[in-house]
């Protein structure tokens, strides 16, 4: 396995809609070593949620994992997901403001609201199907990485900038109140 190279906000990479995957390809040893190296790879940078546009390949996959994250210790665990174009479809209008972070986006954090309850249909790296519902953080992590496949960052969801802070200050200013 191997880790990857993170494409930086500015990429245009990261502003691409990503390609879906038929089975065949899903299937291929290649891309089965690429899903491996991307969970090295979210695993190397303590994050949460990997979209594989984010290591330079527009493709529709994302993993996501949350266990013991020293960036995000109060979270609840998520055990190992791999969403092979993924759909998802918020279960009600409500919305929840919680701080995000971007492995494309180092050192930066804000306030993103995102949908509480989702409906999460897409292929396992088998190529099975899933269909569940995610609620809070897993929801948040589900659909960050969703935007990424979207061409979009956490920034563009942000609805106000004053929140945003970099993680020093973040620490210093946010987190106690």
């Amino acid at each position: 396995m191997s880790i990857l190279k993170v494409a930086r906000l500015g990429h245009p990479v990261l502003r691409q809609i990503t390609a879906t995957l038929s089975l065949q390809q899903l299937q291929s040893g290649e891309i089965q070593k690429f899903i491996d190296d991307m969970v090295e790879t979210m695993k190397e940078y303590d994050g949460v949620g990997l979209a594989a546009d984010q290591v330079h390949e527009s493709k529709q996959i994302a993993v996501l994992e949350v266990a013991d994250n020293p960036r995000y210790p109060e979270k609840p665990k998520i055990p190992l997901c791999v969403l092979v174009n993924p759909k998802i479809a918020p279960l009600t209008d409500e919305t929840e403001d919680d701080w995000e972070g971007c492995l494309s986006i180092p050192d930066l954090r804000g306030q993103v609201p995102r949908y509480k309850s989702i409906r999460v249909q897409a292929l396992d790296r088998e190529g099975k199907e899933l269909d569940f519902v995610a609620h809070d953080f897993h929801a948040r992590v589900i659909q960050h990485e969703w935007d990424h496949l979207n061409g979009k960052v956490y920034l563009d969801r942000m609805r106000d900038l004053s929140t945003l802070a970099f993680l020093t200050e973040f620490a210093r200013y946010w987190t106690h109140s």
